[in-house]
């Protein structure tokens, strides 16, 4: 349960930024990891790493920009707070540079349908946004429109953004997203991998559907 304090959204940040460092996922003071509030989002500052990061050194601020206290946000706090306004549903947001993210992000290539998993995302591909300068409002913009019916997108040149409805969530999204992005360059090495058509990403997108539902209590 939230305190009064907002602890538990700061706890769930910490805890998530080191659990992707941890993976390799976070290298230095590169990425960035928020939660909605009821008047904006909590983010990671500027230029920490997850050794330094600690639940007092969040910065607490409107979706418009205004720093409620003291702190300096991400300079990416803009594309947080553009996927919070476009998505009502996004609890977490969770933005890593992971080598193979980047790596497919830096072909400004999107993740095609190779792997029925990618339906995860909620589509048949993971899109690639356009490139533009970190922490602009024209990346955020791009990175929005990239993730429309999408729980996640690719960076062109950058990396790779995940929104789900917890920290917990976005985090194992930007795990799975990672590794089928690993997997994706592995099989480009080896020759052209075979995608799965319409026909068979129908099919796996209804069984997404009702996966895991029996796991759930009634």
């Amino acid at each position: 349960m939230e305190s009064r304090d907002g602890s538990a959204s700061r706890d769930a940040i910490v805890n998530g930024y080191r659990a992707l460092a941890a993976a390799g996922m976070m290298h230095g003071s590169s990425g960035n990891v928020s939660v909605r509030t009821a008047d904006g989002m909590l983010i990671t500052p500027s230029g920490i790493d997850a050794v330094r990061l600690a639940a007092g050194t969040l910065v607490e601020m409107s979706l418009d920009g205004d720093v409620q206290g003291a702190g300096l946000p991400s300079s990416e706090w803009r594309m947080h707070a553009a996927i919070y306004r476009r998505f009502p549903q996004a609890g977490a947001i969770v933005h890593t540079h992971a080598d193979a993210c980047v790596a497919l992000a830096c072909l400004r290539s999107d993740l095609p349908a190779f792997h029925y998993m990618v339906a995860g995302f909620g589509g048949d591909d993971v899109r690639c946004a356009a490139y533009a300068p970190f922490g602009s409002a024209r990346l955020a913009e791009l990175a929005a429109d990239a993730m429309e019916r999408r729980s996640a997108c690719l960076l062109a040149n950058h990396g790779m953004l995940a929104r789900a409805v917890s920290v917990e969530a976005a985090v194992a999204a930007a795990l799975r997203l990672e590794t089928l992005c690993r997997q994706y360059l592995l099989a480009l090495q080896a020759g052209t991998p075979m995608l799965l058509d319409a026909d068979e990403m129908r099919a796996v997108h209804e069984r997404y559907a009702s996966y895991g539902r029996s796991m759930l209590p009634a």
